[in-house]
C-alpha cells in the first residue's frame, strides 16, 4: 500500500478498522453489518471507477478473507457451555 491514500480507500479503511474492532470485541452482529457495509461500499467504489488496479484487487482479497473468516460468526451458531 502506498503512503497516500484515495478517498476510496480511507473509505474502505475506515469500515475495515471498526469490523476489527468489533471482531476483537466480539460483537459479532456488528461485525456481520461492517462486512455488509465493506461488501457494498467496495462494489459500489469498483463500479464507479473510484477504486482501480492494485487497491481494487488489494481490496477484493481483504473482503474474500473476511468473508472466509466470518462464515458462521454470528451468535445464532454459538453453542451453549452448559450442553
Amino acid at each position: 500500500m502506498s503512503i497516500f491514500k484515495s478517498k476510496a480507500e480511507k473509505e474502505l479503511e475506515e469500515i475495515i478498522k471498526r469490523l476489527k474492532m468489533n471482531m476483537s470485541n466480539n460483537y459479532k452482529d456488528n461485525a456481520q453489518s461492517n462486512l455488509k457495509e465493506l461488501e457494498e461500499a467496495f462494489v459500489r467504489l469498483r463500479e464507479s471507477g473510484a477504486l482501480k488496479g492494485k487497491a481494487c484487487m488489494n481490496y477484493e482479497a481483504i473482503l474474500a478473507d473476511y468473508r472466509e473468516k466470518m462464515k458462521g460468526y454470528s451468535h445464532k451458531d454459538q453453542k451453549p457451555y452448559w450442553h
